[in-house]
């Protein structure tokens, strides 16, 4: 009987699907929200929000389709700041390296200035050479050095992550009891 009421209902399903699965929504949503929260709590605890444009991109975007949810953040940089990227002198465990390329000149020539940080000789006193001097020296020594890994993003998505399957399951089980009783509250 119940499996002949869900055939048939194709158009409620239809009619309905901005308001089903509406507790399987919520629950990704809650998910995203902490990820996001957590995440720009540790950059900023760590120093890593000057520009604001990482914290910007932390939000995550979640799609709702008929057949699917897509939740998914796409980091940019961001990732490199998360997993870390070995150094030609120094290794970290990740699948990012420097190799024969530099991190970009200019954007470290601009943090520079931002932060008002200029050249000094042994003395303390101030150098010759501008910001992209300057940017250089921090893109060599950075493919040098290497980025430690900060695992800002992956440490909140793992530990949401552990709970989000029984939330999930929960609630994916008042979705399918509601659309049970609004089918058969239909007959």
């Amino acid at each position: 009987e119940i499996s002949a009421c869900l055939v048939g209902s194709e158009m409620c399903i239809r009619d309905r699907y901005d308001n089903m699965l509406t507790n399987t929504k919520e629950s990704l949503e809650k998910f995203r929200k902490f990820v996001a929260q957590q995440s720009r709590s540790r950059l900023s605890k760590a120093g890593k929000n000057d520009s604001k444009g990482l914290y910007k991109r932390l939000d995550g975007v979640l799609k709702v389709s008929p057949n699917s949810f897509k939740l998914s953040w796409d980091l940019g940089y961001g990732n490199f700041q998360d997993k870390g990227v070995s150094g030609t002198e120094k290794k970290y465990d990740t699948p990012y390296s420097y190799k024969s390329k530099m991190p970009p000149i200019k954007p470290l020539a601009d943090w520079a200035k931002r932060k008002g940080i200029k050249l000094r000789d042994e003395k303390g006193k101030f150098k010759k050479g501008g910001y992209l001097t300057l940017g250089f020296l921090i893109a060599r020594s950075i493919q040098r050095k290497g980025i430690k890994p900060s695992l800002f993003f992956t440490k909140p998505f793992e530990q949401g992550f552990k709970k989000l399957p029984d939330e999930l399951l929960e609630a994916y089980g008042l979705d399918v009891e509601e659309f049970l009783q609004f089918t058969l509250n239909k007959r």
